[in-house]
């Protein structure tokens, strides 16, 4: 435990580069590396937090520590995903409005974008060696990416279109799946999950939905229904349940409401916290903390304006990411239980396909800012730092987190040059 608990901590530090980058530090060092889980049963587990709402990487994350050390170890893993980021997120959100952009800091996260597209591309290679391994696999995940793409479909029309196709396939065509070949790759550490039960279910609703709610009726209570921090609190819960997709499916919702009908903020300000989100570790999710922070700041409801701010994003990330642990832990016993039914199976490993072509449009997304290739000049810096990161990850097994620092440097110094 205290050695995963480590590891969580630091992956929380170093999770850049959005869902695409998270899941491929996971799959790097919980698969590969440490050998925690079984390659097979991760995918399992990712493809049941793609059908769900919320940020994937981190309820993937909340998944693998709930296999490895139960409950607490599925709330040690899930906080230390968000914890580093929420941090790091609010001390930017006070610089923010206190002095405004930091050259240094934004030195440092570009060295990094492009070390976490090539972290991302890499483990594209090795997923898509490990789990295309019938062609209906790989035609599952170049639909997927030219559905989103070039058709822009919704990302849950791609995930559950996925999984309607693989269960018909378990049923006619099981062998288009691969069902029955031999699972890929072992863990060492021992993955035996207890069965299902209704008392365990309810045990989870009966403390989970307190939990998640508690902050948001304490705020209606202490400073009543017509406040910003009530409408914080009520409007985040309302979106955790319809935040299917990520980030990018629900923040026009968010900025639309909390830019035109709650005057939170400003709409350039709105893509400032993207732009926040995007270069910190953690969610991209994390951005409605900075929709929080500035409606605090700007609505304190009599607190000072810091106080205000630091309220509204706290309860804004609690009520974006306690669902999250609720949803794991309903249904991941269950989906565990369902690993061998073979119209499960088949329905997952639909989505397993489609998953390899979902993280091949983030990645393609990622890099076409990050290298310049939106029409500027091509940035030569972000692309030697991109092929020395990939080289020294897929020819010499280099250290992520060493990885993640070497390009963190490069960024300062680069900064730093006249």
């Amino acid at each position: 435990m205290r050695e995963a608990t480590r590891f969580w901590f630091k992956l929380g530090c170093i999770s850049f580069g959005g869902p695409a980058g998270q899941i491929a530090i996971m799959q790097t060092e919980l698969v590969e590396r440490r050998r925690w889980i079984e390659s097979d049963r991760f995918m399992h587990a990712l493809n049941f937090c793609m059908l769900l709402p919320g940020p994937e990487a981190q309820q993937l994350a909340t998944y693998c520590g709930w296999l490895l050390h139960r409950t607490w170890g599925g709330i040690i893993a899930g906080a230390l995903f968000v914890l580093p980021s929420a941090v790091l997120l609010w001390a930017l959100s006070v610089i923010y409005v206190t002095y405004g952009a930091v050259p240094l800091i934004a030195g440092v996260f570009e060295g990094l974008k492009p070390a976490v597209l090539a972290i991302v591309v890499a483990a594209l290679v090795r997923m898509g060696r490990k789990t295309l391994r019938t062609r209906f696999l790989g035609s599952l995940a170049l639909g997927a990416f030219l559905g989103l793409f070039v058709l822009g479909l919704p990302f849950p029309v791609i995930v559950f279109g996925a999984a309607l196709l693989g269960w018909i396939a378990s049923r006619s065509r099981p062998s288009w799946l691969g069902l029955g070949l031999v699972p890929n790759g072992h863990a060492n550490a021992p993955t035996t999950v207890p069965q299902p039960t209704w008392g365990h279910t309810v045990r989870v609703l009966a403390i989970g939905m307190p939990l998640w709610f508690a902050p948001v009726l304490a705020s209606l209570v202490v400073f009543g229904p017509g406040n910003t921090f009530t409408a914080v609190g009520a409007f985040f819960s309302k979106a955790a349940m319809v935040t299917f997709g990520g980030a990018y499916a629900v923040l026009p919702y968010v900025a639309q409401q909390a830019v035109e009908r709650f005057d939170w903020l400003a709409a350039p300000q709105m893509l400032d916290g993207l732009a926040f989100a995007e270069t910190t570790p953690g969610p991209l999710v994390m951005v409605l903390q900075f929709v929080g922070f500035m409606a605090g700041w700007n609505h304190s409801a009599g607190l000072s304006p810091l106080a205000g701010a630091t309220l509204a994003a706290g309860l804004t990330t609690w009520t974006t990411f306690v669902p999250c642990f609720l949803w794991i832990f309903l249904g991941a016993p269950y989906i565990e239980r369902l690993r061998r039914h073979v119209a499960v199976d088949g329905a997952l490993r639909g989505v397993t396909g489609a998953v390899v072509g979902v993280m091949l449009n983030l990645a393609v997304w990622f890099a076409l800012p990050v290298l310049g290739l939106q029409g500027g000049p091509i940035n030569g810096i972000a692309l030697l730092i991109l092929i020395t990161a990939f080289v020294v990850l897929v020819r010499f097994k280099a250290n992520v987190m060493l990885v993640i620092a070497g390009a963190a440097g490069t960024g300062l110094v680069e900064t730093l040059l006249p």
